[in-house]
């Protein structure tokens, strides 16, 4: 494979209107499918964040691997936490402040109970690869199909891209019925391409974790 990545202006700045929050938490075991659980007792406490606009949860993915022990793929099986995994809201800069609600409650996500600490703000990525574990899919699509959709949703957002590969299905459960996902690579963005889609997402569902991107370190 020839990859070549562009050069990038390096006085770039990214800009704060969209954040990622990230809360510590005491959580040892979270469900593999817990995105809707967990959504559903974070608005118990914001109610306004599944309607926010730009708003997004980032899933909490746990290792894939380590000391032996490998990622399960059963959505009812146990995720096992460390005490460095944080939970990472994606919130307009005007609702951070919000957010801090949060810290000091106590959150019931599927039957596991996560304490909710102290809060960092880090800003989006400049990076010219991004990753998405999730994005929304539609019943029948095919790779081609599916890659065909992202290239001309990113088209008509205006992200400049130059590479883009799409990855393992997976499916989320909801109250409303199974949704499915595929991850999605796209690289070779500008720096403010990038920050752009990572500010808007791709597709719906960002508050179930689906169609946010973070960098890609590993291409």
């Amino acid at each position: 494979m020839y990859w070549q990545d562009t050069t990038e202006d390096k006085h770039f700045v990214v800009p704060d209107s969209v954040v990622d929050v990230r809360f510590r938490i005491n959580c040892p075991t979270l469900p593999v499918d817990h995105a809707w659980a967990l959504r559903d007792a974070i608005c118990h406490h914001l109610p306004w964040f599944a309607d926010a606009a730009f708003a997004g949860l980032h899933i909490i993915h746990g290792a894939d691997s380590g000391n032996g022990w490998e990622r399960p793929d059963s959505p009812d099986a146990l995720l096992y936490l460390s005490r460095r995994t944080r939970l990472a809201l994606r919130l307009p800069k005007e609702r951070v402040e919000d957010a801090m609600a949060l810290i000091g409650k106590n959150l019931d996500v599927a039957g596991s109970p996560m304490e909710i600490g102290k809060a960092a703000i880090r800003p989006l990525s400049a990076t010219t690869t991004l990753y998405s574990r999730h994005v929304i899919s539609k019943p029948g699509w095919n790779e081609d199909t599916f890659i065909e959709w992202a290239v001309g949703e990113l088209r008509r957002m205006d992200i400049d891209f130059k590479k883009i590969l799409a990855g393992k299905e997976s499916a989320l459960q909801t109250p409303q019925g199974v949704l499915d996902t595929r991850s999605l690579m796209v690289g070779n963005l500008s720096f403010k391409d990038a920050v752009e889609l990572q500010q808007y997402g791709l597709g719906p569902e960002r508050t179930l974790g689906c169609g946010l991107f973070i960098p890609q370190k590993s291409v």
